[in-house]
């Protein structure tokens, strides 16, 4: 009998194992001063929040061609910070104008007024309300961030849980917490010329159909909407000569790099503020001593 209660130990102890292999670790404590920025992570260990050891870090005064953006942006994150009300914020437009660059350089300025960012990949927007559970309460103000954001009809599990913690949800989200999204699309999922056929005409009104009320429905629980636009020639070259001299160029070398940055952008089909910026780092990596910024 002892034997076979051994026996019965051992396949138990063997069960559980087995068992312990298959449930995830627990997540990590954060270290919430590790960074002022951080990432949502989800690996084969779990799901945590990971602080980024080198931040980004870029200002205000280096976006140019974007000043109604920026102050738009600006004055929001601001009045979140100082606990006033704000919103979250939507900014869709041409690729490559700062959009990004413009969340970045938001918790540059305010990040010793407590701001901080959590990045989040478009595919673990499912995960949405765990984080904010993570944040809530925590005494800093937090913007999550998702850069690019759209999606396709398949990926309908994201969309919700974005739909439904921007406002939708029985539960509230905190007041330490603000999303902002950067995408090339106003209404972050794809258009078809045949959803206009669902559209209704009642006398003199029209009515959109249902599949345009969806997408609709998304980008419209954004409170502020900041649209993007693609530079002109001088605003290109206005950028151009910005980031040449950060990278210590001289004023003679600035003037001559104005019509090899013109050929660089038509070879890539963009005026872009990225494309000036990937021009600049060429050009002053050959003509300016070491190519690194002033600062």
């Amino acid at each position: 009998m002892p034997s076979e209660l051994e026996r019965l130990i051992k396949r138990g102890e063997a069960l559980l194992e087995r068992v312990e292999a298959l449930i995830p670790p627990a997540s990590p404590p954060v270290d919430w001063q590790a960074s002022i920025a951080f990432r949502w992570r989800k690996t084969s260990r779990g799901k945590y929040i990971q602080p980024i050891a080198n931040v980004h870090r870029i200002r205000l005064s280096d976006l140019h061609g974007v000043d109604n953006q920026k102050a738009l942006i600006e004055q929001n994150t601001r009045q979140f910070v100082e606990g006033r009300t704000a919103n979250n914020a939507l900014m869709t437009g041409a690729r490559g104008t700062g959009k990004s660059s413009l969340v970045k350089a938001v918790l540059n300025k305010f990040h010793r007024q407590g701001l901080r960012v959590i990045e989040v990949e478009k595919h673990d927007l499912i995960d949405l309300p765990e984080i904010v559970d993570q944040v809530a309460g925590r005494p800093e103000k937090f913007i999550l961030f998702c850069d690019d954001l759209s999606f396709e009809l398949s990926e309908a599990a994201g969309y919700k849980a974005l739909k439904s913690v921007l406002d939708g949800s029985v539960a509230t989200t905190s007041e330490n917490l603000l999303i902002y999204a950067t995408s090339n699309r106003r209404h972050l999922m794809p258009e078809y010329m045949q959803e206009n056929l669902e559209t209704k005409h009642l006398g003199e009104e029209i009515h959109p159909g249902e599949t345009v009320e969806e997408k609709i429905s998304l980008s419209e629980r954004f409170g502020l909407w900041v649209s993007f636009y693609p530079f002109d020639q001088d605003e290109f070259l206005a950028i151009l000569a910005h980031w040449l001299s950060e990278l210590g160029c001289r004023e003679s070398d600035i003037a001559k790099a104005r019509q090899e940055a013109l050929q660089w952008a038509l070879q890539r089909g963009s005026r872009s503020g990225r494309v000036a910026w990937q021009f600049a780092r060429d050009f002053a990596g050959r003509h300016a001593g070491d190519g690194k910024p002033k600062r």
